[in-house]
């Protein structure tokens, strides 16, 4: 399964990646998590290996420490941290070029003593750190999506239709004579689309967030769909908060009668008046 590189977290580039780290959310990061816990306990921390462009950088992954009791559900808190002078620093500042500008732009317009204010890059230049793990529980691949790769992705992928993408995602369908294989950036991103959604099928079990069910395991079998709610070749959102996982008879339902999706009630609205809740719900 993806040659064994598991999706780990999608940062998106900000001051601190440039320079210093960044932290890792992993409440549905369930591979992470469970590869991390073996290794390093809370309040302790461990040299790691990033490999960028072909090229292995050394930093620290921290295992924050915090009061348990008073804290009893909270997740780990994990960080990577590396030196601004870093290898891996000065390389991401290289990459990222387009965003390193805007912030430093931004940054010199404030006063001096406001410079630690987070700043935000506007939407259509955001770009993009993927991390994966790897078959070294101490190594992660980054890859990266910045603003070329993204219009290279959204000219290419407008051409889609979204129920063969998806299908194309959940089975790993490859067609040599496609375009779509024969652009780095939309390898890329297919990619990342599929490792998200594999890690939330490995979350849930492979059973279907509407109607509950792993409908393939009296067989032997796992089959469940990775389902973007905004269609990602019209939004190009694959974050986890966009993927429902869904048995493939809810997939194909969904496709064909195009029902409404409520967000705040976590309900499909049916054109004939059928209404579906979301009965398994860890991260919308």
């Amino acid at each position: 399964m993806l040659d064994n590189n598991y999706y780990v977290y999608k940062k998106e580039v900000d001051w601190s990646l440039l320079h210093q780290g960044l932290t890792i959310p992993v409440t549905i990061q369930v591979v992470f998590h469970n590869a991390v816990n073996k290794f390093l306990p809370r309040g302790k921390s461990t040299d790691i290996y990033l490999v960028l462009e072909g090229k292995t950088y050394r930093a620290e992954l921290v295992n924050q420490k915090f009061n348990e009791k008073k804290y009893s559900n909270r997740k780990d808190i994990l960080q990577i941290r590396y030196n601004p002078r870093s290898g891996i620093a000065e390389r991401l500042k290289e990459i990222f070029a387009a965003s390193y500008r805007y912030i430093l732009e931004q940054r010199n317009n404030l006063p001096e003593n406001s410079r630690r204010k987070y700043i935000k890059i506007p939407e259509e230049q955001k770009e993009y750190l993927i991390m994966y793990t790897t078959e070294y529980p101490d190594t992660y691949l980054l890859e990266c999506i910045t603003q070329d790769d993204t219009r290279v992705i959204k000219e290419t992928i407008a051409r889609e239709d979204e129920q063969k993408y998806e299908a194309d995602i959940n089975y790993n369908i490859v067609d040599p004579n496609a375009a779509i294989n024969e652009v780095n950036q939309i390898v890329k991103i297919r990619k990342l689309n599929r490792a998200i959604g594999e890690t939330l099928k490995l979350l849930y079990n492979y059973r279907c967030q509407i109607c509950g069910e792993n409908i393939s395991v009296k067989y032997g079998v796992n089959i469940v769909e990775s389902h973007h709610i905004d269609p990602f070749v019209e939004s190009l959102n694959n974050n986890a908060e966009n993927q429902l996982i869904v048995c493939p008879n809810h997939h194909r339902i969904i496709h064909i009668a195009k029902p409404a999706f409520h967000r705040r009630k976590l309900i499909f609205v049916y054109q004939n008046g059928v209404e579906e809740r979301i009965v398994l719900n860890r991260y919308l």
